[in-house]
């Protein structure tokens, strides 16, 4: 049982260095077995264990001979016209992500609301501070992005619901692909930063129908903003 339990905790760590800390980004290589499991203090054995976790969750890929890799970015939810170099395909695309964060996190903001910590929920606030903090300096600058990631990742994974956490490189690569366009960055920042400042507040209020609307209304903005086209029927 200790066994499964420190794979797990090994796993969750993993999983926290590529979609928070970033500090493995999407297609980078992890290093080998030896120095990893002597950075994480753990045995090769519970190593291969949480990779074979996070490999079965689509974080991670093992390409036989040449070792394991982080996914390219949610290709285990979409399929692969996210380097597209058409201006509307790419369009449509950031829409379906939006649309798919719109259908769990509300709901992970509202089960966060019920199930977070004390001290999950302040470190929330920090985020979200951090993040109001590079809208107001670089609205459009690479903290500013990893801030955002961060502050909405947290969230999610103050659900406590495993499944919703993993669709956090989802929440990831939507950020990232919003920045794409050189579009509308003075509205988009200004409707995040009000955004935020509700739902922080919702959250800290532990008011879950209220921030759920507030965040429902914040990825709504970012629609509108970027101008997304609807699907053809």
């Amino acid at each position: 049982m200790v066994k499964n339990t420190l794979t797990q905790r090994t796993a969750d760590r993993l999983r926290d260095m590529i979609i928070e800390e970033q500090t493995f980004r999407y297609g980078d290589k992890l290093p080998n077995e030896n120095e990893l499991s002597n950075l994480l203090g753990i045995s090769r054995t519970t190593l291969r264990e949480a990779i074979h976790i996070l490999t079965s969750e689509g974080l991670l890929t093992v390409k036989r001979g040449k070792g394991t890799f982080v996914s390219a970015q949610i290709n285990q939810y979409v399929s692969g016209k996210l380097e597209l170099n058409d201006l509307s395909d790419m369009k449509i695309t950031l829409r379906d992500l939006y649309e798919a964060r719109m259908i769990f996190e509300p709901e992970a903001a509202a089960l966060a609301c019920k199930r977070a910590t004390d001290e999950e929920i302040q470190k929330i606030l920090e985020l979200g501070n951090i993040c109001q903090e590079q809208l107001r300096i670089n609205p459009t600058g690479k903290k500013r992005i990893e801030s955002e990631n961060m502050f909405h990742g947290a969230i999610v994974k103050a659900s406590h619901n495993d499944f919703l956490s993993r669709f956090m490189p989802l929440l990831t690569e939507t950020i990232e692909k919003t920045f794409s366009f050189n579009f509308n960055y003075e509205v988009i920042a200004e409707d995040a930063y009000k955004d935020h400042i509700l739902i922080m507040e919702f959250l800290q209020k532990r008011d879950a129908e209220a921030v759920k609307s507030a965040v429902t209304i914040h990825l709504h903005h970012a629609i509108w903003n970027e101008e997304l086209p609807e699907r053809s029927e």
